[in-house]
């Protein structure tokens, strides 16, 4: 397992945990606060429309009612006067009838007008004030005066009547016409300044609305700037706070970038320096301790067989530790990685995987290179060990394909075997980020095609000229 997939892994994992869990917090508090600010205003400004449409309704009814009464008024003091002018015209034509030598209406029909004109009189709204219903009470008296004369003027002779009727007309008949009318003059002016007080007090209470809509639209749009100011500003904190934990989220994964490629470069150099220890130290000893049993081999006479037997038997522990030796150094630095190039590295680890398990393993190449750097053909070696270990300890394939190919501008990498699969969206262990790291780090991509019961294919492309910081 690569040493920096223990490091950086689950440090990167937990940043984006954190970050992800800050991001969360901060969304929800905008939304809230979006929220209660929007809702706010919504409630502002639908408080306000009712507000002004029941006092425009109120308005509208009372406007309605002044003008209902003052026709109502208007109508009464009309049927008043036309009652008036009819009775005046009837006593008129009844007095004067012989003069004018034509028949004139009979005392019922004068009686019934003089009825009609108490009748529109007591048809007058009751709804009146004191000025009105003295000027009322004139005209009631003026009106039974009347009666009490026309009940008198009624009941004369013909010659009588003859002799009085202009008399009457002048001096009791047109007076008392003229003094309803006036008083019928005066109940009409007052209902008219009774109206424009009416239309004044309806007019106040609508400037009144008028002020109240101007001062809650002002309020609203008071309420909407500075709620626009403050979301605003928030945003741009958060905006601010998002930046400073990205650059700082930046600068850990630049930290973490570096450090696993020190701990890939310490890895490899540790390998190199195991694998020469182990050849260079370790397997010259055991090859001394090999010439040493073969000479202690020839001082032993032949005929000690028990003697000859522990020899041979030492000679073969020691023969197999250096055939392990040799086999661990390979494995761990092939010195034919640095000697022959990566084309023969390859071709032997595949050798060794087919002959350590059950799985076949071809290699192909095209156009490769032997001077491509240290760097690619670590990673290049290190990417393809890990697929076939993997295939043959995990997946049980039985063949597996490894494809190299060169370009002008960078090399792919294709492993391909017939395993039985896994879901690369879930079964993501350390070899699979080892390896995506090593990829990544060289500026390369690596994609994972693999579905349970249909082997897997890793592909990969890096750069044909990739310089790497130490």
């Amino acid at each position: 397992m690569p040493a920096f997939s223990r490091t950086a892994g689950p440090a990167l994992e937990r940043t984006s945990r954190d970050d992800d869990a800050e991001s969360q917090r901060h969304s929800q508090q905008l939304r809230r606060l979006l929220l209660i600010s929007f809702g706010w205003l919504l409630a502002l400004l639908i408080g306000a429309g009712t507000d002004a449409l029941l006092s425009v309704r109120r308005l509208d009814r009372a406007s309605q009612e002044v003008s209902r009464r003052f026709t109502a008024r208007n109508h009464a003091l009309g049927a008043i006067v036309v009652s008036v002018r009819v009775y005046d015209d009837q006593l008129e034509r009844f007095l004067l009838q012989d003069q004018l030598e034509e028949s004139g209406p009979d005392p019922a029909e004068v009686t019934n007008k003089i009825a009609a004109v108490r009748a529109a009189l007591l048809g007058y709204p009751t709804d009146r004030d004191a000025d009105e219903q003295l000027l009322l009470a004139a005209m009631q008296q003026q009106l039974q005066e009347e009666e009490t004369s026309c009940a008198m003027v009624l009941a004369w002779r013909s010659d009588l009547r003859q002799q009085r009727a202009y008399q009457f007309i002048g001096q009791q008949l047109i007076p008392w016409r003229t003094r309803i009318f006036e008083i019928s003059a005066r109940i009409s002016s007052l209902d008219e300044r009774k109206l424009a007080l009416e239309n004044v007090a309806v007019a106040t209470r609508f400037q009144s609305l008028e002020s109240r809509l101007v001062w809650l639209v002002s309020l609203s749009l008071v309420a909407g700037v500075l709620m626009s100011l403050v979301c605003g500003w928030y945003i741009l904190r958060l905006e601010r706070q998002a930046r400073l934990r990205y650059e700082a989220l930046a600068r850990s994964r630049l930290e973490l970038e570096g450090l696993s490629a020190r701990l890939v470069e310490a890895q490899e150099e540790e390998r190199r320096s195991i694998s020469r220890e182990l050849h260079d130290e370790v397997g010259q000893s055991l090859g001394a301790l090999l010439v040493e049993v073969g000479q202690l081999a020839k001082l032993v006479p032949p005929e000690d067989r028990v003697t000859q037997a522990q020899i041979a038997q030492i000679r073969s522990v020691a023969e197999s530790a250096v055939k392990s030796i040799r086999d661990i150094a390979l494995l761990l630095r092939p010195p034919m990685l640095d000697d022959l190039g990566l084309v023969p590295a390859l071709e032997w680890q595949a050798r060794e995987i087919s002959r350590r398990s059950d799985m076949e393993v071809e290699v192909h190449s095209e156009n490769v290179s032997e001077t491509l750097g240290d760097e690619t053909k670590v990673t290049v070696y290190r990417l393809v060990q890990e697929a076939l270990n993997n295939a043959a300890t995990h997946a049980s394939a039985k063949n597996a394909k490894v494809t190299i190919a060169q370009k002008s501008d960078k090399i792919t990498i294709e492993i391909n075997d017939d395993g039985h699969g896994f879901d690369p969206g879930r079964q993501r262990g350390m070899g699979i980020l080892g390896m995506e790291e090593r990829v990544r780090r060289l500026g390369g991509t690596l994609r994972i095609e693999s579905a349970p019961g249909k082997g897997a294919t890793v592909k990969a492309q890096l750069p044909r000229h990739k310089v790497v910081a130490p």
